[in-house]
């Protein structure tokens, strides 16, 4: 099966290199995207929003030969929000989406527009901008590599608001691998009718998985996340 995996700010393709060797190990078509401005810290990010991040992700679809079936799509972060758009423009074409300590982004919602911008970047902030939740196990030394490897954020990916056209983006199941906020705490926050899970709220088939750790499970549980995704395609299989 394809695989196609979008990563969350401030990381392109290589963020999934520790995550993809179990899934290539079980035959799967793995296809890692660097969204457009993330090539390099000199990159131009002006004129790119999140429609050209999840223009992107369609035309990774488009390119696979749909005679091999159905893709598989997996987001972290705000790559969730991206990965839904997709969904919305090619619900015929995915099998599953998964999650990665995200959620779809319903219709007008934004990713994030709190974070400090300098021009059309949104850089990696300093550490003490995030909560303690999202840090859970991310040492001092992946600390380091991450903010080696940290590529700003094109302003308006984080600000822009989603659009959506297509409900039988509904349809479409989902898999939340849940490690910064647990599943239990999901479900206790769609029961109180949260506007933050509204929109996962309508989607009719959805498993959550939980996988403890901080936000950046890539970096952190690396070997856990990649059987987690495994486990997810199989069930889409």
């Amino acid at each position: 099966m394809d695989i196609i995996l979008v990563p969350g700010f401030w990381l392109d393709s290589t963020s999934w290199s520790q995550v993809t060797p179990p899934l290539v190990a079980a035959g799967h078509r793995v296809h890692p995207l660097t969204l457009p401005g993330l090539e390099a810290v000199d990159a131009s990010r002006a004129g790119i929003g999140l429609r050209q991040h999840i223009d992107a992700v369609v035309a990774a679809i488009d390119a696979l030969d749909p005679l091999d079936g159905p893709v598989v799509l997996v987001g972290h972060s705000g790559g969730g929000a991206i990965i839904h758009g997709a969904v919305d423009a090619r619900p015929e074409r995915v099998q599953r989406a998964v999650y990665v300590d995200s959620g779809p982004l319903g219709e007008g919602g934004v990713i994030n527009d709190e974070l400090p911008v300098d021009g059309d970047d949104v850089p990696l902030p300093p550490w003490d901008v995030f909560d303690e939740p999202d840090l859970v196990d991310l040492d001092d030394d992946l600390r380091a590599a991450f903010r080696a490897r940290a590529v700003p954020q094109p302003r308006r990916v984080a600000s822009d608001r989603q659009q959506l056209h297509d409900e039988r983006r509904y349809d479409v199941p989902a898999t939340v691998i849940a490690c910064e906020f647990s599943s239990a705490m999901l479900a206790e926050l769609i029961a109180a009718g949260h506007p933050y899970v509204a929109e996962l709220a309508r989607i009719r088939d959805v498993e959550y998985v939980d996988l403890p750790t901080g936000h950046w499970p890539q970096f952190t549980r690396p070997a856990e996340l990649g059987a987690a995704i495994l486990a997810a395609v199989d069930r889409a299989a």
